[in-house]
């Protein structure tokens, strides 16, 4: 049996597309339209401007690509990557399926880009701007069964930031306690580490990097006074003494601000923290996927490494992702 729920104002609010969508019958001659590159199809019967598709990065695509799912399906359970794209939780760049959950009994299939997946155990369903979704405690949960741990630890991550409900405890008892056995081991490295202190998608991704290079685990978030000025780390090696930045490349594109100030405030809060550290290093994403950049980074800053590498996760992990994908 699945539990359907209204989410209320404790539950994340529902993502919205991130451009437009119009019904192929809302348009005079969009096969017209289409063949002349002014329209995209975003799926079978859902339209939007070539100019607005193009200028999507791919995780914003992915998400647009579920709400046109939504409109030809609005029965459609989401869960996986489609559920967490619709509840503001990390994606990483396009995924090929939209996913959906389907009855018990029905057969698992792939059709027209839409991935039907079924389960015998209880879902959370939660309705949200009118879409049915897995709860995020659910979602992050079959994310933490079968995807990489990274990928997980992010997911996890953000649902501490995004549901007062979820904790790690809830997270863990909520794999513990499903009765199939599939994925439940995989899921625990991620879900025991879950911190809403990791405060992005790269910060989470970093501190798997760090922990599979054998360093020590940083403490998130510490903050730093100097005079009038409060400054926090994304990460802090007390025994080191060394500030960890992890520094994702939109700081410095100039969508926040123009680049040169933000660099100009960097140095400044620079200039403050080592009052109290002895050293600080920044990384980018291309630092952390690639693995070698990060690990030559935090050992030129004097952290040791403590225990052997896990190869396999760093392999797996550097095969998965590219830095193109997630800035």
């Amino acid at each position: 049996m699945v539990l359907t729920l209204e989410a209320d104002a404790g539950h994340p609010v529902l993502a919205p597309s991130p451009i437009p969508l119009i019904r192929s019958a809302a348009v005079a001659h969009a096969d017209r339209e289409v063949a002349d590159g002014r329209l995209v199809r975003v799926r079978r019967g859902v339209l939007t401007p070539a100019s607005a598709w193009s200028a999507l990065p791919p995780w914003e695509k992915y998400r647009a690509r579920v709400h046109a799912t939504a409109m030809t399906h609005p029965d459609a359970v989401f869960c996986l990557e489609s559920a967490a794209a619709l509840l503001g939780a990390p994606i990483f760049g396009h995924p090929r399926d939209v996913h959906v959950l389907d009855l018990p009994n029905a057969n698992a299939r792939l059709s027209g880009g839409l991935r039907h997946h079924t389960t015998a155990q209880d879902r959370n369903i939660v309705r949200i701007g009118g879409l049915l979704v897995t709860s995020l405690i659910d979602t992050t949960v079959d994310i933490a069964r079968s995807r990489h741990p990274a990928v997980a630890l992010s997911v996890a991550d953000a649902t501490l930031r995004l549901d007062p409900t979820a904790s790690v405890e809830v997270l863990v008892a909520t794999n513990e306690s499903r009765l199939s056995k599939r994925g439940r081991r995989l899921a625990r490295w991620p879900l025991h580490r879950a911190s809403p202190s990791a405060e992005t998608t790269l910060e989470s991704i970093s501190r798997g990097v760090i922990e599979w290079l054998g360093f020590d685990e940083p403490v998130l978030q510490r903050e730093f006074r100097t005079g009038d000025f409060l400054d926090r780390s994304d990460m802090w090696w007390e025994h080191a003494r060394v500030i960890g930045e992890a520094d994702g490349e939109l700081k410095y594109d100039g969508r926040l601000q123009p680049g040169a100030e933000a660099i100009r405030k960097e140095k400044e809060r620079d200039r403050r923290l080592l009052c109290h550290a002895s050293r600080i290093v920044h990384w980018g994403w291309s630092d952390a996927i690639r693995v070698d950049p990060l690990r030559s980074i935090l050992r030129r800053a004097g952290l040791p490494q403590r225990r052997p590498e896990s190869s396999q996760e760093l392999h797996s992990l550097t095969a998965l992702l590219d830095a193109r994908s997630l800035r």
